[in-house]
């Protein structure tokens, strides 16, 4: 995607120099005191004792930390035919809540974005937000029935940024291999929802103790792993690029770390609440932590946490999946699965492996920003001079409480209310535009 897509933000941009603050990009290598001068909104220098423009808008960020915006791959924006879930609009105003400038919709939306014309409304609505940037995703397959390819290459032209049947797994194993070559061919990653259906159905929950406690039917982790291995060898044969998402499993992870030491095009993704929580979170009948893949045994947290933080799950993205109220007050066998998760990701993930020592603070700040931006081929992930000014200010050092009366979103179904969250994002700049500000900080003009 090309960032002339979002020039229209830049038209009469006031410069912005965000003043003393650490910097860090670990794009570049940068961890370091430095101000930050956006400019038509583009990044135009990073360095000590940057002078502001006439009529810059200036921000003192000593203390705090600046870097490049946060980027979530598997984000669920409901829009067409979920609006009472969430909207496009909302959905990317949650994202600027959490730092994130760019998300990619996934979907499995009604109707599915499965054409041309449904990816130019998801991109026209995402630039009509003025908040995050709003990538598109299309389908795998026409109306997601996994029987017939989607129109790809016409998807892409109209701004798709990957495919992916999300919410349902691709079956049929010659329908994926078309879709990696298909993909190769014009320059896209399929992202894969892994799921053998013979094996999960009727689950709700993962396969344990726990579920056995409740008397639900749970879903293995085999549900997950078989298609994990199939989907690699396709990759591999086709030398395609592949993205598994949302990754559960202690076996999932083994296999994409064998993968890539063979040389498969494979990036993964990690969410905060498979390395924050286990199907613990569930008992009580918790619809609240109701996730697709289930959260696992503690051993498989453990093993999901180890592979984000020796690089083999590249990526932290949030699945974010809101849902009415009503629809998660259901029955737990009847409660949707997913859970809102853009405003407390880099919270949660920032108190539970940063602060506890399982990753450095460098490392999270990659695998939520350039590593995505690789993974996807997106613009930003830096702050390199005359990349798109999408910037993320964050205190580490805040305290907070998870009240979801707050959200940005407009939907609440999170495991996490009331959670004691340090660290927390004060500004948001998408193209050198302020979509989001906390109210601890105030501007000077220069």
């Amino acid at each position: 995607m090309n960032p002339e897509l979002y020039v229209r933000r830049t038209l009469e941009r006031r410069p912005v120099l965000l003043r003393g603050g650490r910097v860090i990009d670990p794009a570049a290598g940068r961890d370091t005191v430095a101000d930050v001068l956006l400019v038509d909104g583009l990044v135009a220098a990073v360095g000590s004792g940057l002078g502001a423009p006439d009529g810059a808008v200036v921000h003192d960020v000593a203390g705090l930390v600046v870097a490049p915006g946060f980027i979530d791959l598997h984000v669920h924006l409901r829009e067409p035919g979920g609006e009472h879930k969430e909207t496009i609009a909302t959905g990317a105003r949650a994202a600027v809540a959490g730092g994130f400038t760019s998300i990619c919709a996934m979907p499995n939306t009604q109707p599915p974005v499965d054409d041309p014309a449904t990816v130019g409304f998801v991109r026209s609505e995402g630039l009509r937000a003025r908040a995050a940037r709003v990538y598109p995703v299309g389908c795998i397959s026409v109306a997601q029935k996994g029987e017939q390819l989607a129109e790809i290459g016409e998807m892409v032209e109209a701004g798709a940024v990957a495919v992916t049947d999300d919410g349902r797994p691709v079956e049929s194993a010659g329908l994926m291999r078309l879709a990696l070559e298909y993909a190769c061919s014009f320059g896209i990653p399929v992202a894969d929802h892994c799921e053998d259906r013979s094996l999960s159905r009727g689950g709700s929950m993962n396969e344990g103790l726990v579920s056995s406690r409740l008397g639900l039917v749970g879903i293995p982790n085999a549900a997950e792993d078989v298609m994990i291995a199939r989907d690699l060898m396709l990759a591999e044969h086709t030398q395609g690029r592949i993205h598994i998402q949302h990754v559960s499993t202690r076996f999932g992870v083994d296999l994409i770390r064998d993968a890539k030491l063979r040389g498969v095009r494979v990036t993964a993704e990690a969410t905060p609440h498979h390395m924050t929580l286990t199907d613990a979170a569930a008992d009580g009948y918790r619809t609240e932590a109701k996730v697709h893949p289930p959260l696992r045994s503690e051993h498989d947290r453990e093993a999901v946490v180890a592979g984000f933080a020796d690089g083999t799950l590249d990526v932290l993205a949030t699945d974010h999946a809101p849902h009415h109220y009503d629809e998660k007050e259901q029955a737990f066998e009847d409660a949707p699965f997913g859970l809102v998760g853009l405003e407390t990701a880099f919270g949660l993930v920032h108190t539970e492996l940063v602060l506890k020592g399982a990753i450095s603070l460098t490392t999270m700040i990659e695998r939520m920003c350039s590593a995505p931006a690789r993974a996807f081929n997106l613009p930003g992930g830096s702050l390199a001079r005359g990349t798109p000014a999408d910037v993320v200010v964050f205190d580490p050092a805040a305290e907070w409480v998870v009240d979801p009366a707050h959200f940005q979103s407009k939907s609440r179904n999170t495991p996490f209310a009331g959670r004691r969250l340090r660290g927390r994002v004060l500004l948001t700049l998408v193209a050198g535009e302020l979509v989001w500000q906390q109210p601890r900080l105030e501007a000077g003009t220069a």
